[in-house]
């Protein structure tokens, strides 16, 4: 099970907030180090740490109970971040999450878990968890959340078609999602998807 523990940066007594998830094998540092490229000076960042560095053992394409119990305890984390920040008096309309890969994944379920309004989401080369999609799993409605999912086709982690269909469940569910799929760009994160960010989530 994970042990809580998250690094907190930003800006102080911030109106907005921005949950920060990292991928497998890497840190929360180093999913922060993402916000000197992103139009988030007036947010409060909030980067929790897996244990072990990554957030369950498996593929994100495996059976979900042969991922637990690190999957749920992961979700139960993120949920307690955004309970946290609620708690300062930051509305989850004012709640931004982003992630990558193993982390984007995760960003993607939870987001589908708890649909509500919040401030947006970026799922960078990331989709939802399982072995198919349950979508007996997910409820609630985004109430045109924007959400930006970009990947590369092909990709070693993320097939593209678990993206489309990720894109295709948060449509349904109420969020504005704007999907772009690079040719051959490699399990990285591209300056042109920083760039589609920033427009159409960090908006100044």
């Amino acid at each position: 099970m994970h042990q809580i523990q998250i690094v907190k940066s930003g800006k102080e007594n911030a109106t907005k907030a921005l949950i920060l998830l990292h991928g497998r094998g890497a840190s929360a540092n180093d999913i922060l180090s993402l916000t000197t490229h992103l139009n988030v000076d007036d947010f409060a960042f909030y980067a929790p740490q897996a244990t072990g560095n990554s957030w369950y053992p498996l593929s994100f394409l495996a059976k979900p109970q042969e991922n637990e119990p690190w999957l749920s305890s992961a979700l139960e984390i993120v949920g307690q971040v955004v309970a946290e920040i609620v708690k300062t008096g930051i509305h989850k309309e004012n709640i931004y999450f982003l992630g990558f890969s193993q982390g984007a994944c995760l960003t993607a379920e939870f987001i589908a878990r708890n649909a509500a309004k919040y401030g947006g989401a970026v799922i960078f080369t990331g989709g939802l968890i399982g072995d198919q999609i349950y979508p007996e799993n997910y409820s609630g409605n985004f109430e045109a959340t924007p959400v930006f999912i970009g990947t590369s086709n092909p990709d070693f982690h993320v097939p593209v078609e678990r993206v489309y269909a990720t894109t295709n469940i948060l449509k349904e569910m109420g969020a504005d999602v704007i999907e772009k799929v690079y040719d051959n760009m490699g399990h990285t994160i591209s300056m042109d998807e920083i760039d589609i960010a920033n427009k159409h989530i960090f908006k100044v």
